[in-house]
């Protein structure tokens, strides 16, 4: 028998998965806040702001009514944007259901807190829901899983039962999921490889060439697995999809919001201009704060990060910045200097 689905946000990513989940006629809830989103997805199977080339089936069923949305919802997939995730758990919380397993695709920090996304789902659900959240990360562009695409992501729980049972629902022919128990890891693996596809954009924006960009590619998988490894994450995880993978995937491909922006900023443009005419969320704008400000909290150095911050905060140019990482004290790979 299907699993009842509801999938809270109706971005790129969320309404993909809603797609995805009814491909066997199953119902799906698409929670959106915009009334006007659901409506027209309702009357004309199609979300106007994202995916609106691809048609919705109509097993998904959009509100904007989360209550509504989460009635009786067994599998929950949270695709809000990081910023927002806190604010809509502490509604949805009530209305969900007791065993219900809740799916994060958010990936990001929280500036004010420094918690990773599961953490901030742990701070704010009841603790009976603690061990059913579950975290999928990898390379998967919204627009080619969509479009039926061969896409392999994995899906993290600390009791690693609730990722296998999420792995059998979502996986397919086109879709593959692996499980994991590192969340840590595979939530810092998401959210940290948007900073350095910025990074690379920059690096690429310039003109700076293949060996820049993956001299920046390396040394950013350092930085994220050195963050990683200080709170706890296992560093081979950094070598996995949600790692490596999704770093490959968003730092080389025009499809990606982050690596959009660096190319923008590295060309000499005005970061609100690119955030203004991008009309979408670049996660690893925030994320790049967060995480500084997260890595000084625990003592590991992020050069590259800490470069893009200041680029971000106009405190240096993109040449200058390149100055910068080239000449710092030199050292030794093997002790990740």
């Amino acid at each position: 028998m299907p699993t009842p689905v509801a999938v809270i946000g109706a971005g790129s990513f969320g309404t993909c998965l809603a797609i995805h989940c009814a491909r066997d006629g199953s119902r799906v809830s698409l929670w959106a806040r915009n009334p006007e989103i659901t409506d027209a997805i309702n009357c004309e199977h199609r979300n106007p702001r994202y995916l609106s080339e691809v048609e919705i089936p109509p097993q998904v069923q959009a509100t904007s009514d989360l209550e509504e949305a989460l009635a009786g919802a067994e599998l929950v997939i949270c695709a809000v944007p990081s910023h927002g995730l806190r604010e809509v758990m502490i509604v949805a919380a009530p209305a969900l259901s007791e065993d219900a397993i809740l799916v994060s695709t958010v990936k990001g920090i929280e500036f004010e807190t420094g918690m990773t996304m599961h953490q901030v789902l742990e701070d704010v659900l009841p603790e009976s829901h603690h061990p059913r959240i579950v975290c999928l990360s990898g390379p998967s562009f919204a627009a080619e899983l969509a479009q039926r695409k061969p896409t392999v992501v994995t899906v993290a729980c600390r009791e690693e039962s609730y990722a296998i049972s999420v792995q059998a629902t979502l996986s397919c022919p086109w879709f593959r999921c692996y499980s994991h128990t590192d969340v840590v890891g595979v939530e810092l693996g998401g959210a940290l490889k948007n900073v350095i596809a910025i990074a690379t954009g920059i690096g690429d924006g310039m003109g700076m060439g293949l060996n820049s960009r993956a001299a920046l590619m390396t040394r950013g998988l350092a930085e994220i697995s050195r963050l990683g490894t200080k709170m706890g994450a296992e560093p081979i995880t950094f070598l996995g999809l949600s790692g490596m993978g999704d770093l490959l995937l968003t730092c080389t491909s025009d499809l990606s919001r982050n690596r959009r922006v660096g190319v923008a900023l590295g060309q000499g443009r005005k970061l609100d201009d690119i955030v203004a005419e991008l009309g979408e969320v670049a996660e690893g704008v925030r994320t790049t704060r967060a995480a500084c400000r997260l890595a000084e909290r625990v003592g590991s150095e992020l050069p590259i990060a800490d470069t893009v911050r200041q680029i971000l905060a106009g405190e240096l140019s993109p040449a200058d910045a390149v100055t910068a990482l080239m000449t710092r004290q030199l050292g030794s790979e093997r002790i990740e200097s």
